[in-house]
């Protein structure tokens, strides 16, 4: 490819293409605008968008700290790029769904679209023409985007630490580091696919497993507006002390509380419960049965060592379910139990006691005003029978 053709595809002029080769910041480029070189232009751009010098980038490269351009560029899928209105006719969607789409892409207002994007767009179009509503469809999108964004962000970081920058205190040169990433990621990037397929097929039987038998407790909905209303128990459960213990014991040691808290909690949860988010050491969970979810993190405080003994609070109640979580006032009042509970605790309000049968002994302890609520909310103290 000429430097003509190279400048048109990353969006940049001939000379200042010329100026970055003259420069040292793309060593990529051995007489031919390949797709290394190219790659490492785009890198070079957008890392000059933010506010880098050309100098800063060629230190960068020289000391290794800058991959490869044909790594960056191993992801590219061809340069051709497409109107919002030009998909949107194509597939037969409306122009809002692809705004809305586009968005949760990450696209910005008013840029147009890549193959990639095309390609996305034409699935949804196919789940709409099968019968899945738009709404669904819709939140189904913004899951996956959240949750593939995590994947990838983590398979990002943790190349780079246990990989790249092992690398790069080992003393090797730009060049071969460059080679090794790149080696390494074309004999990785194959076997993720497969792995997250074979991950999405056993989970998703799993839940399907659960929603059939959830069939014979849960409600239908009266009309449109209780859909995505859920009878759940939710429990949110965190490490009290935690801030103090990072202080005493540092951030190593913190984490491997943390680690080990987080194992704890996703190896023993009940049937059907199961994590919906983690903020640090704080975890929320959801599921259909309030006196197995308490049982549960009565078990787990005396499971876990005196100086990780959690926090748990755990409500029963309707709560909506909207991409992949839940919201609403009974989660909000959940979360306000939490903040009311010690090192040690599982409280609970009174409708998980009136769910509850013999195995489970709830001491009252306190009518409480919490914050937000008009009403005060009954709190007990739950524990095993057996216990005094």
């Amino acid at each position: 490819m000429n430097v003509e053709k190279a400048a048109a595809a990353v969006g940049e002029g001939p000379e200042t293409l010329r100026d970055w080769v003259t420069q040292g910041v793309v060593p990529e480029y051995t007489g031919e605008w390949n797709r290394a070189a190219i790659g490492k232009v785009r890198l070079v751009k957008r890392i000059l968008e933010r506010g880098y010098t050309l100098e800063q980038v060629r230190e960068a490269t020289e000391q290794g700290r800058l991959i490869s351009g044909q790594l960056v560029e191993l992801f590219g899928v061809g340069n051709e790029t497409y109107s919002r209105t030009q998909v949107a006719q194509e597939l037969g969607l409306d122009r809002d769904v692809v705004e809305r789409v586009a968005a949760m892409l990450g696209v910005g207002a008013g840029d147009e679209l890549g193959e990639p994007d095309r390609d996305l767009l034409r699935y949804i179009a196919r789940a709409l023409e099968v019968g899945l509503p738009l709404d669904a469809m819709l939140q189904l999108t913004r899951v996956y985007v959240r949750a593939i964004s995590q994947v990838a962000d983590a398979e990002v970081r943790l190349v780079h630490l246990y990989v790249h920058e092992p690398l790069m205190r080992s003393g090797a040169t730009a060049e071969a580091l460059g080679q090794e990433m790149l080696t390494l990621t074309e004999d990785l990037v194959p076997l993720a696919a497969p792995l997250l397929e074979q991950l999405h097929w056993r989970m998703l039987s799993h839940f399907i497993e659960q929603d059939v038998v959830g069939h014979m407790e849960t409600e239908i909905a009266q009309d449109d507006a209780d859909v995505g209303l859920m009878l759940v128990a939710i429990a949110f459960a965190d490490l009290a002390g935690y801030t103090q213990l990072t202080e005493r014991e540092g951030d190593l040691h913190a984490l491997d509380v943390v680690d080990r808290f987080l194992h704890e909690v996703d190896t023993t949860l009940p049937d059907h419960a199961r994590v919906i988010k983690t903020f640090g050491d704080e975890v929320m969970i959801v599921g259909p049965d309030p006196a197995a979810l308490t049982g549960w993190a009565v078990a787990l405080r005396e499971r876990l060592a005196e100086e990780s003994r959690p926090r748990v609070a755990v409500h029963y109640g309707y709560a909506r379910y909207r991409d992949g979580d839940y919201y609403g006032r009974e989660v909000n009042l959940a979360a306000r139990v939490s903040g009311e509970s010690g090192a040690g605790q599982v409280l609970v309000t009174r409708a998980v006691v009136e769910a509850s049968g013999p195995e489970l002994r709830f001491e009252p302890i306190a009518a409480v005003q919490l914050r937000g609520f008009a009403d005060a909310t009954e709190l007990f103290l739950a524990s095993a029978q057996a216990e005094v």
